[in-house]
């Protein structure tokens, strides 16, 4: 068995962990909306159509922001025609995803729904197919209180109090070829800036997220971001990232590993902006709203141009494994690790297209793999990121050369003195025997150490057997203020900490 070790002091803190980092995102997309989050007629349907079993599962998972209504749907997207009776609303062409789209669940259902679940809503406004007259219409629907034209069409819609939406992102993946409207850098950057001025006008306290690069990948990233935030950095408050990783040709060491890429990624987009702060004279520093990242085996489908038109088809319907649930738990670690910067996150997405949750049309919701790792980070990555340091011998990957077998990541809640250990053994072959040196937390001792593994790392929850992967408890100790956890192969590991510490 390989030995590793870290050490947990609270005098070494990253940041403070925003809640809004444990969102996720909802687009009219495949069955996302339809039989996934709302499905009139359902056995489980509520008055309004919303699946409740759905939103039971998405209240167990911790979601605290959702990012609506796209994603690419946004920049083909009117969203006039989501509002008002349902009887008059159109059917559209959705060029996006070339889906029919009722327009049956709009602005106003997702802020029910959205009050229902709790948590946060944040809105993309079209800078593809429309702009900045829309984008203050829009906002003038959602926020203000009444007594204009948009307001008073809320209100007559059946919502008198303003919705009061703080989030705000500025079009989706305007650098992508695939994109309805796609921009230069340059246009899309006066066009947010533009767009963002105006809505600041009518309503000063939102928050604004400019587009970043759509990937790591694309010829244009770091200069789209340079370019971009030269234009909009005093107008905006954060730039946008997004990432997805999959498998490649049964590479799973590699695999295990891409968190790496994903920490790189945060890191050039970091120092992007604050060059482009440095470089204007900027007084803030600017934070990122990673608002879409997962694990999609996007090789798996063909482009949009595969899709026949269709209403809600079942589309890029991801069955996660052990191994997917241990790589998205090394995601979270990458976000928490980075709380000083990354202030939102939305994993993609939350029902059925590469979701945490599945459902079936008139049948059952489960959780998938891919659920549990993010549930314990949002019930317990509260308070203060500490930044953990850690010795750790290295696996060989083919893509990101050596890399550490243990990536782990801690928070400490300052109103209860507890800790949250966030641990992964990515070794698939054997254990890693772990000492937490805590002699720095007074009183130190484990409350409880879940893991998720298995014998089969390519097992996976369906509905005949929804809970076939789920976390269980184990056994460790603590002598001499020091914790002896062994870390099952290709592992995540949830460890609660308690100390005497106030």
């Amino acid at each position: 068995m390989h030995n590793a070790r870290l050490t947990l002091d609270p005098a070494f803190r990253i940041g403070t962990i925003d809640r809004r980092l444990f969102g996720s995102f909802v687009e009219h997309m495949g069955r996302c909306v339809y039989t996934g989050i709302f499905e009139p007629g359902h056995p489980r349907a509520d008055d309004q159509g919303f699946r409740t079993d759905v939103l039971d599962l998405a209240g167990e998972l911790g979601v605290t922001v959702v990012r609506y209504p796209g994603g690419n749907f946004v920049s083909n997207y009117r969203w006039e025609d989501g509002v008002g009776p349902r009887e008059s609303r159109p059917t559209r062409l959705d060029l996006a995803w070339r889906s029919i789209e009722s327009n049956q669940f709009g602005l106003g259902e997702y802020m029910s729904w959205i009050r229902r679940l709790g948590a946060e809503p944040m809105l993309a406004v079209n800078l593809g197919t429309r702009g900045l007259a829309e984008a203050v219409d829009l906002l003038e629907y959602c926020n203000f209180p009444g007594g204009t034209e948009m307001s008073d069409r809320r209100i007559e819609n059946g919502d008198p109090e303003p919705y009061g939406v703080k989030l705000w992102c500025l079009g989706n993946e305007m650098d992508g070829p695939w994109q309805m409207g796609h921009q230069t850098a340059h246009e899309y950057g006066r066009k947010a800036a533009e767009t963002a001025r105006a809505m600041r006008r009518l309503d000063p306290s939102v928050e604004l997220v400019a587009c970043g690069s759509s990937n790591r990948q694309m010829p244009t990233f770091g200069s789209w971001e340079a370019a971009v935030l030269e234009q909009t950095y005093d107008q905006v408050d954060y730039i946008s990232m997004h990432a997805y990783y999959q498998e490649h040709d049964g590479d799973a060491d590699s695999f295990l590993a891409c968190a790496v890429d994903m920490d790189a990624f945060i890191e050039d987009v970091i120092s992007t902006a604050d060059h482009v702060r440095a470089v204007g004279r900027h007084r803030k520093r600017l934070k990122i709203s990673f608002d879409e990242w997962n694990v999609w085996y996007a090789s798996r489908f063909g482009g949009e141009a595969s899709l026949d038109w269709a209403a809600a088809p079942r589309l890029i319907e991801d069955e996660y494994s052990v191994l997917d649930a241990v790589v998205v738990g090394t995601f979270l670690i990458s976000l928490i690790g980075h709380a000083d910067r990354v202030a939102i996150g939305c994993q993609a997405q939350l029902a059925n297209i590469i979701a945490p949750i599945r459902t079936e049309p008139g049948g059952p919701a489960w959780r998938q793999t891919i659920f549990h790792p993010f549930a314990a980070a949002a019930r317990l990555a509260r308070g203060e990121a500490l930044r953990v340091a850690h010795d750790s011998p290295l696996i060989d990957t083919a893509r990101y050369g050596p890399v550490p077998a243990l990536t782990a990541a801690a928070s400490l809640d300052p109103s209860t003195g507890d800790t949250a250990l966030f641990a992964v053994n990515r070794d698939r072959t054997g254990p890693l025997s772990l000492t937490v040196d805590l002699r720095a937390l007074p009183g130190a001792s484990l409350r409880s150490h879940e893991v998720l593994a298995d014998d089969d790392q390519r097992r996976t929850n369906n509905q005949q057997h929804p809970d076939r992967v789920a976390p269980r408890a184990v056994a460790g100790r603590v002598e001499d203020g020091r914790l002896t956890v062994t870390l099952p192969p290709a592992s995540w590991n949830v460890l609660e900490i308690s100390t005497d510490a106030k």
